[in-house]
C-alpha cells in the first residue's frame, strides 16, 4: 500500500507483520508524518503476504522501516521517525545513522553501506574522529576496518587517516596508527613512524607492532 504528498521530503517504506505488537504504533507515527510533510510517501507491506520482499531487503523482524537511505529496526517512536526524515537531507545524517547502528552492536549495514558507496567511509571517521565516540560505537569502527584490509577503500584514506596520527588524543592516535597498518601500503610507513616517538606508550606500542 502506498500513499504520498507532493513534499519534497523523503520517501519511506515500512515493512510488518499481523501479530506484530509494535508495528501499529510505527504504522500510526509514520502516517502522522506522512501528513505533517516530513516524509513525503508512505509505502507498506505485510511481509506474511509478501515474504519475497523481506528476503529481497534481508529483513529479519519487523517493524522495518526505511527513510531515504536509513534502514531502522524495531520499535521507534514518532519523534525518533521524524528525526530521522529531518537528518535525511542532512551531511550528518549517516553518521549519526552508523552511531546508531555501530552502538547496537551492527556493523552489517555500515560495511554494507561503505562497500556499496566507499564515500561514507567519511562519515564513519567522523566518528572515529570525535572523544566522546561511546566504545560500542568505537569497537564498531575498529570491526569494520578490519574487514576492510588490505582494500582499495582503505588505501583510498591513508592521507585522512594520516591526520588523525596528530590527534590530541592518544587513543585517536593509536587506531589510526593501526587502520594505516591494515591498509598494508607503504604510503602508511611516513604517518606511522613518528609514533615511534610518541609520548604515550600505548601509541608507541602500536606503531612498534604495526612497523613489525
Amino acid at each position: 500500500m502506498s500513499h504520498e504528498n507532493t513534499s519534497t521530503a523523503p520517501q519511506a517504506l515500512m515493512l510488518m507483520g499481523t501479530q506484530c505488537p509494535y508495528c501499529p504504533g510505527v504504522l500510526k507515527a509514520l502516517q502522522a508524518l506522512l501528513k505533517s510533510g516530513h516524509i513525503s510517501q508512505l509505502e507498506t507491506h505485510n511481509i506474511e503476504e509478501n515474504p519475497e520482499i523481506a528476503r529481497e531487503l534481508g529483513v529479519r523482524s519487523v517493524p522495518w522501516v526505511r527513510i531515504g537511505n536509513f534502514e531502522l529496526e524495531g520499535l521507534r517512536s514518532e519523534k525518533e521517525l521524524r528525526e530521522w526524515a529531518i537528518k535525511a537531507g542532512t551531511d550528518s545524517g549517516i553518521s549519526d545513522w552508523f552511531n546508531d547502528l555501530l552502538s547496537s552492536g551492527n556493523i552489517s549495514k555500515p560495511l554494507e553501506r561503505i562497500k556499496s558507496d566507499p564515500a561514507t567511509i567519511d562519515a564513519l571517521l567522523t566518528l572515529f574522529a570525535d572523544p566522546e565516540t561511546q566504545l560500542n560505537t568505537q569497537i564498531g569502527i575498529s570491526a569494520i576496518m578490519e574487514e576492510l584490509k588490505d582494500t582499495d577503500i582503505l588505501t583510498a584514506i591513508i592521507g585522512k587517516l594520516g591526520e588523525f596520527t596528530r590527534h590530541n588524543d592518544a587513543r585517536i592516535r593509536g587506531d589510526a596508527c593501526y587502520y594505516l597498518s591494515l591498509s598494508g601500503s607503504t604510503q602508511a610507513a611516513e604517518f606511522i613512524k613518528p609514533l615511534l616517538q610518541d609520548s604515550d606508550a600505548s601509541v608507541r606500542d602500536i606503531a612498534r607492532e604495526s612497523f613489525e
